[in-house]
């Protein structure tokens, strides 16, 4: 017997029966917060029974307060199909070959209204029937490397990652696209970085903001962005491509260690810091930004390098922190530390002994910045100069996540604190600048005191 009531039960069953309304049926409810008009949808079977649901007019869904509900009729009855449809990828002589990896980011989904989580759609012929305009960019194969959420990635992902990368590239790959979650993204992109040097094709990162049954999600354009640039950049490097502003109008290619996720949920979440994005992407056209960049090439030549210790950690200094926390750090024998620091790179001198125990212990340990934007000076002041003479080491305007990874990255390689150094401060590709442009810090806020900045937001379509 057909279930009409998927998902539902207990007092939202009743008043479905009451009105006789049938999930997949067009319907109307009249509630004491107005007038609503969809189709009702079936609940995730984890779901309580104190809401139904409705997908109205504009795509969003809704849930009905069942205590707010007066009357209801059903007015149709189509049962949806929510599989997003699989066609056969073409093959067209002369396009790009692009290798898609997925790590578990939805960029393109569908909807599971049984448990009411978001399936992503990865084969290539699943995201043929999802965004057909690929077609027209690349020639798609893809492989699912794993399926973790973004904050689940870690150092063996990020090792198999990039020896699955080296791979493709020595199998004559033109171009490099990784599916992502965005909580994450950037750190992986750094941790490629290091990992994959002096690749001869583009690594393109991507990820979605908002998944793909939504009106305004942006996957399906980030994955066209990406795709173009995989296949026709000539830039070289390991790159994050999201939307550049929060309108569909291009997106940007942010170098992998010079980006930073900035907003929970805007669509143009992501930027450069202390630099500018490297190019805009359109789904036709790629705009240089900067003249500097790793070229395309047609060898085959590449260096992997995946390695990544996992005793290190990092620390956001804050007032009156306890020097216990470095101690506890020391004993449980991280190898690491990287000092999130205020101002130009300080901590309190409560924490000089805990300081000097770590470092006396063999501990490595770095200084960057809660600011964000700016340089460690730590020469400026006593505090600096201390900390310095203890053994903390400036890593100049890197980024704390970069700082993290690349220590990681660093101590995989030997244990050597002279070596470490070496590498931390020999900038590989721009996690360390000579000076941040003066288009590489901008914060704008508004308000009827800043006459410029409101003209600026007007003429900027969010």
């Amino acid at each position: 017997m057909q279930d009409f009531f998927q998902g539902y039960k207990g007092r939202a069953l009743e008043v479905l029966k009451k009105y006789n309304v049938r999930v997949w049926g067009q319907a109307t409810f009249e509630t004491t917060r107005g007038q609503f008009v969809g189709t009702v949808l079936p609940r995730s079977e984890n779901d309580d029974d104190l809401h139904i649901v409705m997908k109205i007019a504009t795509g969003y869904n809704v849930g009905i307060d069942i205590e707010t509900v007066t009357k209801a009729k059903e007015t149709g009855y189509k049962k949806a199909n929510y599989k997003i449809p699989e066609k056969e990828f073409p093959y067209t002589e002369g396009l790009p070959s692009v290798k898609l990896f997925g790590t578990g980011g939805t960029i393109a989904s569908r909807l599971d209204y049984r448990t009411g989580a978001v399936i992503p759609a990865f084969s290539p012929g699943e995201l043929y029937g999802a965004v057909p305009e690929l077609a027209d960019i690349c020639n798609l194969t893809t492989e699912k490397v794993f399926a973790v959420f973004s904050e689940n990635m870690g150092p063996a992902q990020y090792k198999q990652l990039a020896i699955a990368i080296g791979k493709e590239i020595e199998n004559g790959i033109d171009g490099i696209v990784i599916g992502h979650g965005t909580d994450t993204l950037h750190h992986t992109a750094s941790a490629l970085s290091f990992m994959v040097q002096n690749s001869p094709v583009p690594i393109i990162l991507v990820g979605s903001q908002r998944s793909s049954d939504r009106p305004s999600s942006d996957a399906a354009l980030n994955l066209i962005h990406a795709n173009y640039a995989a296949g026709h950049s000539d830039i070289a490097e390991v790159l994050v491509c999201m939307f550049g502003p929060t309108s569909d109008d291009y997106g940007f290619l942010h170098r992998g260690t010079r980006v930073r996720k900035m907003h929970s949920s805007y669509r143009s979440t992501f930027r450069t810091i202390g630099d500018i994005p490297l190019a805009t992407v359109s789904r036709d056209k790629i705009v240089l930004q900067k003249e500097k960049y790793n070229h395309r090439r047609k060898d085959k030549n590449v260096t992997i390098l995946p390695y990544f210790e996992e005793k290190v950690t990092m620390v956001y200094y804050y007032p009156h922190m306890n020097p216990e926390i470095i101690d506890a750090m020391v004993d449980m024998g991280y190898k690491g530390i990287v000092v999130v620091g205020t101002g130009l790179g300080h901590i309190n001198k409560e924490l000089y002994p805990a300081i000097e125990r770590a470092t006396a212990k063999g501990v490595a340990i770095y200084m960057t910045l809660q600011t964000i934007w700016g340089y460690v000076h730590m020469f400026v002041y006593d505090t600096g100069r201390d900390l310095m003479a203890k053994g903390i080491i400036p890593l100049g305007n890197m980024l704390p996540e970069v700082a993290f990874v690349k220590l990681g990255w660093a101590l995989g390689q030997t244990s050597d604190l002279t070596k470490v150094k070496e590498i931390m401060l020999t900038p590989i590709n721009d996690e360390i600048t000579e000076r941040e442009p003066y288009n590489g810090y901008l914060v704008y806020q508004g308000g009827k005191g800043v006459p410029e900045v409101e003209k600026f937001i007007k003429n900027f379509r969010k």
